[in-house]
């Protein structure tokens, strides 16, 4: 059903919706909670403390106070109750004269500042102390926003949505539910948006990510067993031209890359399709090991396509190849580069290379598998973890020709026992090993009261010719959550910086036009600080970028920081990674001090596994590894061993779930699939 179709959403709430890739009430049922506000018992005005946010009973003991300051109007009264007295201030909401009168009592909510020394709540939220009482100790949930979409607006439309009964029909058979201790379904979509308790939500929780989990392993395994010993109809020989580029070469392969090297030559000699995933550090040296690949098929006479997730990265792959294929002088080997902002023209002239063998060695995004590409004999394709491919992807590109051998690129650190019950339908190569001319990058752990030191180090980097990224958990001030945001640090950075220095952000909300500009600017050196979100953690390659420092860090996983970090480290030059950590928390020190002490991913991945509890999530920003919506493979690596064990038990008694207690199962995992065709990043 159309969120239009919803009673108060017009044409322009609609579009707000649609910003944040909302359309239909099931996709507002799976926008979950990015976290979600306790409300605590009332403390006494006496108790309360600079930056906190609590709520106070008071008694209003002033008359109403309106001030107007240029364009805004200011309410403020006093309330008071045995401990103290407090001021409280309001914005624009002249309507509150009419509300707010001397002697009644209210429960006011918000966040204490200091202004001309006196304690302040600035536009505090107003309940009576009945209505206060009933929410004391529920779980409020708090929603990613844009600008416009208010936490109230998505709040209200979801309780409309659920108030819609029945919801949906509970598709996994009772002794799976029982067995695992699974909530039910309908019961766990209400209750993650609004649990009435921790216990309720831990609860409902466990169910999503447990289904998110089963539905990834049922696709991947009916996926394996359909293409498991299919014949391979390229088959290939070997080359000495891969021979000759790895001996001309400005570094020596390490022994981890020859190893991988090996058994994709080995793979693609073979029988069988090659499905394969390398599993490497970032900075491992990946991407040598694909062109190689590339180069041995196009010597065989076939076609490849390497697929990255972003167009920036793309053409940097594409120079690289290029650089690599004129060096080596391999006439056979003629490369191209397709991506979603080349013109209609240039895309009509590049399809018609592909569908015609011209190409064979593609190079792309997204748009590598459009319907309007055909290819004419594609028998390698390559992906990073972003673009994995499903069945979809698969047929559609057998409906094109033979099935091609598949190679995944992950720079994710995720330990053995997940990564096989992950990519159960892929064979596991592992670099474990970083190129020798590598200098490991120097970390610190530092409090915010580092900052300007760490500016003034910037500074020197940057004069001596370097440049910096920066990361923000948030793209703009929240007032749900306390962390740095890239609009307002960039401006920030602007008064403290010289003039002559470079300053530009980038976020996801931005438009990939817009992005790709600004990576390019950075990528070339016109940008000497990048203010970013972690939409850089799959970007671009600058190894003249030497500096990372991230603010909030506790605000990110372990393995995710790791990513960011391998941002740097990429050049010749020393490289520097500063953790700020925006809270004191000891348990918070812990586990940054895991990266302080180390560079290894999988070391670092395995502790992060170690250290993370059930709860952890709560306020705590999602990993977002592999793309799920609520899952954590970090976290929830029980419930993934789990949802695993389960998926093996349904398809060992029904391979093709054709019995009718899995019927519903089935049209679930089917509508799963379409949706990660459509939408291969959810």
């Amino acid at each position: 059903m159309k969120l239009r179709e919803l009673k108060g959403i017009g044409e322009k709430t609609e579009k707000l919706f649609q910003k944040i890739g909302l359309e239909t009430t099931e996709d507002l049922l799976q926008y979950y909670p990015r976290t979600y506000d306790a409300y605590q018992e009332p403390v006494s005005i006496g108790e309360i403390g600079e930056g906190s946010l609590c709520a106070i009973r008071g008694t209003i003991t002033s008359g109403i106070y309106l001030n107007q300051v240029r364009n805004l109007s200011v309410v403020s009264v006093t309330a008071a109750d045995n401990s103290g007295k407090i001021s409280l201030t309001w914005f624009n909401a002249r309507y509150l004269k009419s509300i707010l009168k001397k002697g009644s009592v209210f429960v006011f909510r918000g966040k204490a500042v200091r202004k001309k020394g006196t304690l302040v709540i600035e536009h505090p939220e107003i309940f009576t102390p009945a209505a206060y009482e009933e929410m004391v100790h529920r779980l409020q949930p708090v929603y990613g926003l844009t600008a416009g979409l208010t936490n109230k607006l998505i709040t209200k439309t979801v309780k409309q949505v659920l108030d819609r009964k029945p919801l949906f029909q509970e598709y996994l058979p009772e002794e799976y539910r029982e067995k695992y201790h699974l909530a039910d379904y309908n019961f766990s979509v209400t209750s993650i948006h609004f649990p009435e308790n921790m216990e309720m939500l831990l609860s409902a929780r466990k169910r999503l990510v447990f289904d998110e989990f089963l539905f990834f392993i049922l696709a991947v395994r009916r996926l394996k067993e359909k293409t498991e010993d299919t014949k391979n109809e390229f088959p290939m020989k070997e080359v000495w031209s891969t021979e000759t580029v790895i001996e001309n070469l400005p570094y020596t392969l390490t022994n981890a890359q020859k190893n991988v090297w090996y058994e994709i030559e080995r793979d693609l000699k073979g029988r069988s399709l090659m499905s394969r995933l390398i599993q490497g550090d970032v900075g491992s040296g990946k991407t040598i090991l694909a062109f190689l690949g590339m180069i041995m098929t196009a010597e065989n006479g076939y076609q490849s396509a390497l697929m990255v997730p972003t167009e920036v990265l793309a053409q940097q792959h594409y120079q690289a190849l290029l650089h690599l294929i004129e060096e080596n002088r391999l006439d056979f080997c003629r490369p191209l580069l397709l991506t979603g902002s080349n013109t209609a023209k240039e895309k009509r002239e590049r399809h018609q290379a592909i569908e015609s063998g011209e190409a064979n060695l593609i190079i792309g995004t997204h748009a590598l598998i459009q319907e309007k590409v055909h290819y004419k004999d594609l028998a390698l394709v390559i992906t990073d973890e972003q673009h994995r491919f499903g069945v979809r992807q698969r047929e559609r590109l057998a409906s094109m020709g033979a099935v091609p051998n598949i190679l995944v690129m992950s720079a994710t650190p995720i330990p053995r026992t997940l990564a096989i019950i992950l990519y159960g339908d892929l064979d596991i190569s592992v670099i474990d090993e970083l190129p020798s001319r590598r200098l490991p990058i120097k970390n610190c752990v530092v409090d915010t009261s580092y900052r300007p030191k760490a500016y003034q180090f910037i500074q020197r980097q940057i004069q001596a010719g370097r440049q910096v990224y920066i990361i923000c958990p948030l793209v703009e001030e929240s007032e749900e959550m306390e962390a740095e945001n890239v609009l307002d640090y960039t401006k920030n950075l602007k008064d403290i910086f010289p003039e002559e220095i470079s300053i530009a952000y980038l976020h996801g909300k931005m438009k990939p036009k817009e992005k790709n500009q600004i990576m390019e600017k950075f990528a070339s050196g016109q940008i000497q600080i990048l203010v970013s979100t972690t939409v850089v953690e799959v970007g671009v390659n600058v190894p003249n970028a030497t500096v990372m420092m991230i603010e909030n860090a506790e605000r990110f996983g372990l393995a995710q920081l790791h990513q960011l970090r391998g941002r740097v480290g990429r050049g010749e030059h020393q490289s520097y990674c500063i953790f700020i950590q925006g809270n004191k928390e000891e348990k918070t020190s812990r586990r940054l001090k895991i990266l302080n002490e180390s560079n290894d991913g999988f070391f670092i991945a395995s502790e992060d596994l170690r250290l993370r509890g059930p709860g952890d999530f709560f306020g705590i920003r999602q990993s977002g590894e592999m793309n799920f919506r609520l899952a954590d493979i970090y976290q929830d690596s029980e419930i993934l061993k789990k949802a695993s064990e389960a998926a093996a038990g349904i398809l060992s008694l029904d391979p093709d779930l054709n019995l009718p207690q899995f019927a519903l199962l089935r049209e679930r995992l089917e509508i799963y699939q379409d949706m990660k065709l459509e939408n291969p990043g959810l």
